[in-house]
Parts: C-alpha cells; sequence; structure tokens
C-alpha cells in the first residue's frame, strides 16, 4: 500500500460510524511504517486519535500485530513451563498495584514470568517503580531478560527492551492525552512468538469482545479477564472470571471466591505497598482469594494442565472455536 496519509486518514477518521476499516495487509503496512517513525507527527497524531474513536477492528488488530511482530525483539522461551507475559502498563489509581504480588507468587510456583511495562509513569504507581522497591532489577536488554528469567523465574522489563517503536508511540500519550492503539498492542505483544502464556487484561466490557476474536484466531496460550484498574490481576473485592484460549478451545472459568472486605495496603504508594507485599509472600497478612484463584489457574495453564482448572468453587466451560 502507498502510504497516501490523507487518504488512510478520511477512511479510518470519521468516526464510530463514518469510518471504514483497512484491510489487514494495509494496517501491517501502516503500523510497520509508524513503528518505523515514517509517518510525520502530524498525521500521526491524527490515525492515533482516529483509531481511539474507532477502535481496531479484527482484521486491523491482526494487521497491527503482524508489524509489531516484525518489530518486537526474538525471546527464547526456557524450557518446560511456559513463561508467563504480564502486560502492566496501568499502574495504581485507586486501588494498590498487586501484580509484582502475583508475579512474585508465579516465580515461587516455578513458573517463568516476565512483566513489562511503560518507560514512562504518567503520574501512576508503576510495577517498575515497586519493583525497584523490591530490589528486582529491570533489564534493559535481551541478554539480561534471559538470565534473570533462567535464574529468578521473574524478570522486569521495560517496553522500550521489548519494541523500541512501540514505546515510541506509548509515550505519545503525554502529548495527545489519551491512549491510542499501541496500549492495546502493548498488552497483546509477545516476545516468545506464541510459546507464552498471554495473559490479557481488559478495562472495558467493549474490549473483551474484540480480544476475544483475537485470541480465539490467534490459536496460542492465553488467559483474558478484567483486570484491576487495567492491570492483569484481579480486583480483590469482585469475583473472578477469566477466559483461557489454547489449541483451538475456550474455557470460560468463574469463581464465586472474593474478598469484599480484604485487607489491603493502607494507601498506592510504593513504600506501603511494597511493605504488604512482603508481609503477604510471609504468610504475616492474608492474600486476597481473588488473587490466590488467579495465580493457581495461570500456574496450571502455563503447565498445560488445562484439566486441572476446574475448581470446587467455580465453575467451567469450554467451547471449541470455530
Amino acid at each position: 500500500m502507498a502510504l497516501n496519509f490523507p487518504r488512510i486518514i478520511k477512511e479510518v477518521g470519521r468516526g464510530t460510524h463514518g469510518s471504514r476499516e483497512l484491510s489487514g495487509a494495509d494496517a501491517e503496512t501502516l503500523f510497520g511504517a509508524m513503528l518505523e517513525g515514517k509517518v510525520p507527527e502530524l498525521e500521526l497524531g491524527a490515525l492515533l486519535i482516529a483509531y481511539r474513536i474507532k477502535g481496531e477492528s479484527a482484521a486491523e488488530l491482526q494487521g497491527f500485530m503482524g508489524a509489531l511482530a516484525a518489530h518486537t525483539l526474538a525471546l527464547e522461551a526456557p524450557p518446560g513451563v511456559l513463561p508467563v507475559l504480564l502486560p502492566s502498563y496501568n499502574g495504581a489509581r485507586k486501588l494498590p498495584n498487586l501484580t509484582p504480588l502475583l508475579a512474585m507468587l508465579l516465580a515461587r510456583e516455578g513458573v517463568p514470568v516476565l512483566v513489562h511495562g511503560p518507560s514512562q509513569a504518567h503520574g501512576r504507581v508503576t510495577s517498575a517503580a515497586l519493583f525497584a522497591e523490591l530490589g528486582i532489577p529491570i533489564c534493559e536488554n535481551g541478554d539480561a531478560i534471559a538470565k534473570s528469567l533462567a535464574a529468578d523465574r521473574l524478570v522486569y522489563a521495560p517496553v522500550s527492551a521489548l519494541s523500541p517503536g512501540l514505546d515510541r508511540l506509548l509515550a505519545m500519550r503525554a502529548r495527545l492525552g489519551v491512549r491510542s492503539s499501541a496500549h492495546t498492542l502493548a498488552k497483546l505483544i509477545d516476545p516468545f512468538s506464541g510459546k507464552a502464556l498471554r495473559v490479557v487484561p481488559v478495562t472495558h466490557p467493549d474490549y473483551l469482545k474484540r480480544m476475544r476474536e483475537f485470541l480465539s484466531a490467534a490459536g496460542t496460550p492465553a488467559m483474558l479477564l478484567r483486570g484491576s484498574e487495567g492491570e492483569p490481576v484481579a480486583g480483590p473485592r469482585r469475583a473472578l472470571a477469566t477466559e483461557c484460549f489454547h489449541d483451538g478451545v475456550s474455557i470460560s472459568l468463574a469463581s464465586a471466591e472474593f474478598s469484599p472486605d480484604a485487607a489491603l495496603p493502607a494507601s498506592i504508594e510504593a513504600g506501603e505497598t511494597v511493605r504488604w507485599i512482603r508481609a503477604a509472600l510471609a504468610g504475616e497478612v492474608p492474600i486476597p482469594q481473588t488473587l490466590l484463584r488467579q495465580c493457581a489457574w495461570t500456574a496450571a495453564a502455563a503447565r498445560g494442565e488445562w484439566s486441572a482448572l476446574d475448581s470446587q468453587d467455580g465453575s467451567r466451560k469450554s467451547t471449541t472455536l470455530a
């Protein structure tokens, strides 16, 4: 596709009802140009806002992800248990960010975990800040990621280490004031080329349908859930529901367990959250039941123990994907 930006903006920039979608191939070409910095700033801003309003179709999202795959650091998955990918891009706003606790619980169970997130905090308490307080180093390149994953089963990497082009698009939020398609793709990035378990959080219910369509078509292991403030961790004060995808099958899981009166950190501040996480890991304070259930389901999925995802207190429904 010749990148005629006025024509493309005219196609996708007419709002939710008047816009048209690009083909998957055209979307891949366009997003590849975005990642390579080949779209002028004015046109780039217009396109990001247009997609913010229109939303990506299934074909466009697949095209965008095709471009992202070609601009993502390639990592070799460790043998045995699938590595778990936890995209942590929202941070704490009203509730404490417990993504590091989920990651550390999984690592304690022998599951390798790669947490990745933004290079800029945008005023939120990020997982990067919490891992720094916990003394867990941030890995800035592929060699460091591979070594830490093998030695400690837990890695935090900024998205700049995984895809510098995507990092540049994410940074546009500071100028545009809103998130964009780049934030959707950040939650789907897979440096292990399908040999990992993606945990994909969504904030708004309408994104569940879009992500479900994409993950169903992808055919690689994944778990989809309404995250706590957009983080890939179950909200402690509402019942947990998640959908798993593997080998052409979708498994819907729901648990009645939740902790409406869970004793959470006294504030979202990094120091207080880290003190609480350390106490929780030491057994000094109770971990919310939803988080424990999510950890058990995720560990089972990473080990390929799909039949073990049944729970006494929950429900399980399997569907063969077309």
